[in-house]
């Protein structure tokens, strides 16, 4: 029987924003095949480099690995969205660090990841449901650079992907700007049980609950 374990951030971990409705672990254990079992080891506010602390809490038993993280690292980041550019070549410089610093933490957690030898699904960072359509232009823009690297290391790893962007693509699906409805939560959980169907693991996409 499968085993499901839940790495990573609240994209997972957002009972706290859901206002008494089912979080995401229990949608996912409400749709899982007859004997399957969902563990929430992602935790509400982590980054990349706290994930090697969720992997140690790893259950012997786990046969599939979903992880869901780097958008607390974005946010971390930011800030460089308000810095002062002197043109749209030193921007873009800007971003581009920021984008290289993301790729070293995202593969070091990868590593992490690939190393307890189970299948595994990444997602990407969805676009967040800021008020002001301006800010929420300018971050969904600059995050297409951080969900460039998880693309390429979902494809280049053999990995399954689990595209959020296209998934949660309406306010609705939004508890806040940054956290998933009940909504939303039912389409990721959708997305992952359509992946425990699949027979064949990796270089497989799901954007679609």
């Amino acid at each position: 029987m499968s085993h499901v374990v839940l790495l990573g951030d609240s994209v997972f971990d957002n009972g706290a924003y859901v206002q008494g409705g089912p979080d995401v672990v229990r949608q996912v254990r409400a749709v899982l095949p007859d004997g399957g079992r969902a563990t929430l080891l992602a935790v509400d506010g982590a980054v990349l480099a706290d994930l090697p602390r969720q992997l140690a809490r790893l259950p012997e038993d786990a046969t599939h690995l979903v992880v869901s993280a780097g958008g607390n690292d974005a946010l971390r980041a930011s800030g460089v969205l308000d810095r002062p550019a002197g043109s749209i070549a030193e921007a873009v410089a800007a971003l581009a660090e920021v984008r290289d610093r993301f790729r070293e933490a995202y593969r070091a957690m990868l590593d992490a990841v690939l190393a307890r030898g189970r299948p595994a699904a990444i997602c990407t960072i969805y676009d967040p449901r800021y008020p002001d359509p301006a800010r929420r232009s300018v971050a969904a823009a600059a995050l297409t650079l951080l969900n460039d690297v998880i693309t390429r290391e979902a494809f280049a790893r053999d990995l399954t992907l689990i595209d959020l962007r296209l998934l949660c693509d309406e306010d609705a699906d939004f508890a806040n700007p940054i956290e998933p409805s009940v909504r939303g939560g039912d389409k990721i959980a959708g997305a992952i049980a359509a992946m425990l169907r699949e027979p064949c693991p990796g270089r497989r996409v799901f954007a679609r609950p």
